[in-house]
């Protein structure tokens, strides 16, 4: 009896690492912030129209419905032609907040699965804004044993170059129009 259980236990214990790898990829997290030489009041009137991305380099225009309530959706076109379709779930603008997901994507657009994020503005020192642009997903590629261009790197790497030219691009946009 004692050998039938080790036995059962040294082959549990070998197949240990195959049931960690089977379960598939984990939910990745990305946080951005920058400051913005503007008042919160002013960076928000930006941020805070869904119906607006203007501010991000890649989109060359933004259609969507329901301006800024629960539900509303909207369809960024990228430069090149692609486009993602997205659509707000939280919105406050007592508290300088938005939060959307994206309902589709081609993942060669965007290396993702079951994106949601959100961009908040608070107020920082000397009368600025602090803007944090957050998000959580999935890498691109479901299943084990990703290509490089769907596997977790890609996807966080993606992210987090399309949050930093989009603060970037919304720091210009803001503070061009105070000089």
């Amino acid at each position: 009896m004692k050998l039938v259980i080790g036995g059962a236990l040294a082959a549990l214990v070998a197949l240990a690492p195959l049931a960690a790898q089977a379960h598939g990829p984990s939910r990745k997290k990305v946080e951005e912030k920058i400051t913005i030489n503007a008042p919160p009041e002013k960076v928000w009137a930006v941020v805070g129209n869904f119906q607006d991305m203007s501010w991000l380099p890649p989109v060359e225009k933004t259609t969507g419905q329901g301006g800024n309530e629960i539900k509303a959706t909207r369809t960024l076109t990228l430069k090149g032609g692609a486009t993602v379709d997205e659509e707000l779930y939280k919105y406050s603008a007592e508290n300088r907040s938005l939060s959307y997901r994206i309902n589709k994507v081609d993942v060669k657009t965007l290396p993702v699965n079951n994106y949601s994020s959100t961009i908040k503005v608070e107020p920082a020192d000397g009368g600025q804004s602090t803007v944090t642009w957050d998000g959580a997903f999935y890498r691109g590629y479901m299943n084990n044993d990703p290509p490089p261009d769907l596997n977790d790197e890609a996807a966080i790497k993606a992210v987090k170059g399309l949050y930093q030219d989009g603060l970037q691009g919304l720091k210009a946009k803001i503070e061009k129009g105070n000089s």
